[in-house]
C-alpha cells in the first residue's frame, strides 16, 4: 500500500530523473561537452549545436552562461586549470638539480588530471584563434617557464626557458593529441624517468654555443 509520505516523493523523484535543470550543472556539463568538440573539431569548426547537443541541453544555455561561442571557449580551454604561483613554488622546492622531474610530474598530472581535452582543444585551436596561441606563449614563456629558470640560476634563461617550452610541449602532442605510443599510455614516472634528464640539461646544463 503506498502512504501518503511515498506519494510527496515519487513526483520530486521523477522530476530528477527528467532534463538537467538549467543551473550549475547544466554550466558544468557544457564546459566539459566544449572541451570534448573543441579538442575533436578546433575552434574554427565546432558549432554551438553540436556542443549543447554534446551536453544534453538546449543550445540557448550556451548564450546564457556564457554569452556565445567565444565566451564558452575561454572558459571551457583558455582559463588555467591550476596556478601558476603554486606550481612554480611547488617544482622549485627540491632545488635546481630536480627541476626536470618535478615539471615532467606535474605537467602530466595537471593535462592527465583534465582528461587531456584541454591542452588537445587548445593545440587544435591555434591556428584558427589567435587566442588560444597568445594564452600559451603567456602562460608558458612569460610567466611560468621564467620564473622557473630563474630558479636555476642558469646563464640564458631565455633560451632555457624557449627549449623547456620545445620538449613539454612536443611531450603534450605525442600523449594528448598524437596519442603516440607508448607515450600516451605511460604512467608519470616512466615520463619523469626518461623525458626529464632533457628537461634537466635545458635548465641547468651547458648549451654549447650560443644561437644567433
Amino acid at each position: 500500500m503506498t502512504t501518503a509520505r511515498e506519494n510527496t516523493r515519487q513526483p520530486q523523484a521523477a522530476r530528477r530523473r527528467g532534463r538537467r535543470p538549467a543551473g550549475e550543472d547544466t554550466r558544468a556539463a557544457l564546459l566539459a561537452a566544449a572541451r570534448d568538440v573543441f579538442a575533436e573539431s578546433g575552434y574554427h569548426n565546432a558549432t554551438v549545436r553540436a556542443i549543447a547537443a554534446r551536453a544534453g541541453v538546449d543550445a540557448a544555455m550556451v548564450n546564457h552562461w556564457f554569452g556565445g561561442k567565444d565566451g564558452l571557449f575561454a572558459q571551457a580551454v583558455l582559463n588555467t586549470p591550476f596556478d601558476v604561483r603554486e606550481i612554480v613554488e611547488d617544482v622549485t622546492a627540491d632545488g635546481p638539480d630536480r627541476l626536470g622531474e618535478n615539471i615532467v610530474r606535474r605537467f602530466v598530472a595537471i593535462w592527465d588530471g583534465a582528461g587531456g581535452s584541454a591542452f588537445v582543444a587548445l593545440v587544435r585551436s591555434i591556428s584558427t584563434h589567435g587566442e588560444a596561441l597568445e594564452f600559451l606563449k603567456k602562460v608558458l614563456l612569460k610567466k611560468l617557464l621564467p620564473a622557473i629558470t630563474a630558479a636555476a640560476g642558469s646563464d640564458r634563461p631565455d633560451l632555457r626557458a624557449a627549449l623547456c617550452a620545445t620538449q613539454l610541449l612536443g611531450l603534450g602532442m605525442a600523449r594528448y593529441v598524437a596519442e603516440v605510443q607508448p607515450v600516451a599510455a605511460a604512467d608519470v614516472e616512466a615520463l619523469v624517468a626518461t623525458v626529464a634528464p632533457t628537461l634537466q640539461h635545458y635548465l641547468t646544463g651547458d648549451l654549447g654555443e650560443p644561437i644567433s
